[in-house]
């Protein structure tokens, strides 16, 4: 499709269109993403069905009278500016309308199982050489090559497979997983990103190709600094808790009334925070006088300094090292972050009018992207299952209300 320049004046991606056959989280995070800046997502969804997420909870969306819904608020995590069309993949007829409707649109993202789709003709091999400029992006567990390339995988295999959960946690307890699913957000990150650059490539030679993107490739790679110490060293890194594995000290420390996170960057820094803690001399003891003795001397050092910020509250803390430049920080509740004036004045709570909720506003989380030109939209909130499938099978394919019918009674749509 050609994107014009008056449409990227509503939102960055304007102008093209995504066929979403994605369910859960980390595809639906990825179209997401896309569709806030200015995509247009056509969500596919089984009739009757729909997304599992639909019904993930508890907590629902409540009606007017305060009544809970079946739209659930993890799937209103991933769902909005997207337009749902309910359609039969298993049926000759729902395959041949999907082909009809690719042909329409861009990007085609899906998370089914390995050779899952080419079972109904629509894989990447089924569709590339009709589509030669289709973006074609597969989110799966373990990618589409390997040993284990057909094995179904969730975001809590791939936390554990790929290493995090063995440096999630208190020393001399269990390994932990990451409080949100992590695996799957960070997959639909790096397809959005993959999708992007596949979309230049195709801009420069006209040509499309096919993304694949697994959760147990990107949890690797958000190892970061722990899989590099481990690649460099050769010794296994272990449980931390909230502690740093090369600054010392960067952590969470106890107060009179709670806890705080105090992060002390370099030598210097960490001299002032001496002086400040009156303690001076620790910043002078060759056992603590540079950041690599303190990673050496860590547990030395931490016993010292949790005696130290347990005589005072949190606050005291806070305050006082915000005046010696020293990075500090609360540990808010999820409410308490929400209601923090940085998080507030960055919009990174809104209000969508839901349909389920008698088109009053539901609460959602905001997109963290900020652009001066081409800013994020929220136009659609998360759909109800089929809400828009008359609509796009008449605008993409020019099917009348009969026509909608037709399928509908036949149990394609």
């Amino acid at each position: 499709m050609t994107t014009s320049t008056s449409n990227l004046l509503s939102g960055a991606l304007s102008g093209l269109r995504v066929f979403d056959l994605t369910r859960v989280l980390a595809g639906p995070s990825c179209v997401q993403i896309l569709g806030d800046l200015g995509a247009d997502i056509i969500k596919v969804e089984r009739p009757k069905l729909g997304d599992d997420t639909r019904k993930f909870g508890p907590p629902f969306v409540k009606d007017p009278e305060g009544n809970e819904t079946t739209e659930s608020g993890y799937y209103l995590t991933a769902n909005r500016n997207k337009r749902s069309i309910t359609l039969d993949l298993t049926s000759e007829e729902g395959q041949a309308l999907a082909r009809q409707m690719i042909a329409k649109c861009d990007i085609l993202v899906e998370n089914f199982k390995v050779g899952n789709l080419a079972k109904y003709g629509l894989g990447y091999d089924d569709l590339k050489d009709e589509f030669p400029g289709l973006v074609y992006c597969s989110i799966t567990g373990f990618g589409q090559t390997g040993p284990m390339a057909e094995q179904p995988g969730y975001d809590f295999m791939a936390q554990g497979m790929g290493g995090l959960m063995s440096i999630t946690g208190e020393k001399n307890r269990e390994p932990q997983r990451v409080g949100v699913p992590i695996a799957d957000l960070t997959a639909g990150l790096w397809a959005a990103i993959s999708i992007n650059a596949a979309l230049r490539h195709r801009e420069v030679t006209g040509k499309g190709q096919q993304v694949d993107i697994s959760l147990l490739d990107t949890q690797i790679s958000t190892l970061s600094i722990q899989g590099l110490n481990y690649l460099t060293s050769g010794e296994v890194p272990g449980l931390l808790g909230n502690a740093h594995p090369n600054i010392v000290p960067y952590q969470v420390f106890p107060t009179t009334d709670g806890n705080v996170i105090i992060s002390v960057g370099n030598d210097a820094q960490f001299e002032r925070f001496c002086d400040y803690i009156e303690r001076p001399e620790l910043a002078q003891d060759e056992k603590f006088k540079t950041n690599d003795m303190r990673v050496r001397n860590r547990d030395e050092l931490t016993e010292i300094l949790n005696e130290v910020t347990r005589q005072k509250p949190s606050d005291y803390w806070l305050e006082g090292l915000d005046e010696i430049k020293i990075a500090s920080g609360p540990i808010n509740r999820i409410d308490q972050a929400f209601a923090d004036p940085q998080v507030q004045a960055r919009e990174m709570e809104i209000e969508m009018n839901h349909p389920a909720a008698g088109d009053q506003p539901v609460k959602m989380i905001g997109s963290p992207i900020k652009m001066s030109g081409t800013p994020v939209t929220y136009r659609r909130t998360p759909p109800m299952l089929g809400e828009h499938t008359d609509e796009v099978l008449e605008e993409l394919l020019g099917l009348d209300v009969a026509a909608c019918d037709e399928l509908r009674n036949k149990g394609v749509i």
